[in-house]
């Protein structure tokens, strides 16, 4: 018997196999045809919703944002952790460390896929920065941080961090801390924190990363 599914279930089915496949065999050697298979649908079905692999990937990509985001902003507004390991957490909610994250970076960092790794930032950025920059003021409030531009030192610290840490599988441990120890020192100038009042609650997020 035919099942017949509606658009948004079947969409996300399709993502679903995607997202295992990618995670076992990799984006290069996972085709349109195996996750037809496992799912056991028309090429047409899948075509209906995504006219390439690269569509599918794309939305992959979007999905795992949508799922990052839940999390930092989740983290962001329990009151119950203090602001400054909030701000920390919530920056550190939007890494990937799963097999398929490590597998989208892989994918994005491509020049061929430039534009598709654009695209992430620049979504990842705009739903970023009014959490941190919320973040920040409430620091304001607390008289931790001192700027008059919270949001535009939210952009700041965000697009630094994420051009500085996009790809630290390509880093040396060393270089990481070379990263880190400025990223540390210079969003402490962004915000009006005092000296060396980040290191503590960022340090120890780094090093874990590290010895993962």
């Amino acid at each position: 018997m035919r099942i017949v599914k509606d658009a948004a279930e079947r969409k996300n089915e399709i993502l679903d196999v995607a997202e295992e496949l990618f995670t076992q065999k990799g984006f290069d050697d996972t085709s349109t045809n195996d996750i037809i298979n496992v799912i056991g649908i028309a090429r047409g079905t899948l075509y209906h919703h995504f006219k390439s692999k690269e569509e599918i990937l794309d939305a992959v990509i979007e999905r795992l944002e949508g799922q990052l985001l839940t999390t930092a902003k989740t983290i962001a507004t329990d009151k119950s952790i203090p602001v400054l390991q909030r701000f920390t957490m919530t920056i550190m909610a939007l890494n990937v460390d799963t097999t398929l994250g490590q597998e989208v970076i892989k994918q994005v960092h491509r020049p061929q896929n430039a534009l598709l790794h654009q695209k992430m930032q620049n979504r990842l950025i705009a739903e970023v920065v009014p959490i941190v920059g919320n973040l920040i003021s409430e620091g304001v409030s607390l008289g931790i941080f001192n700027t008059k531009h919270p949001i535009e030192a939210a952009e700041m610290v965000m697009i630094y961090s994420n051009v500085a840490f996009d790809d630290m599988m390509e880093l040396t441990e060393e270089e990481i801390m070379g990263k880190v120890q400025a990223f540390i020192y210079h969003t402490e100038r962004v915000l009006g924190a005092k000296q060396g009042i980040l290191v503590e609650v960022i340090m120890p997020i780094f090093l874990k990363e590290i010895n993962k």
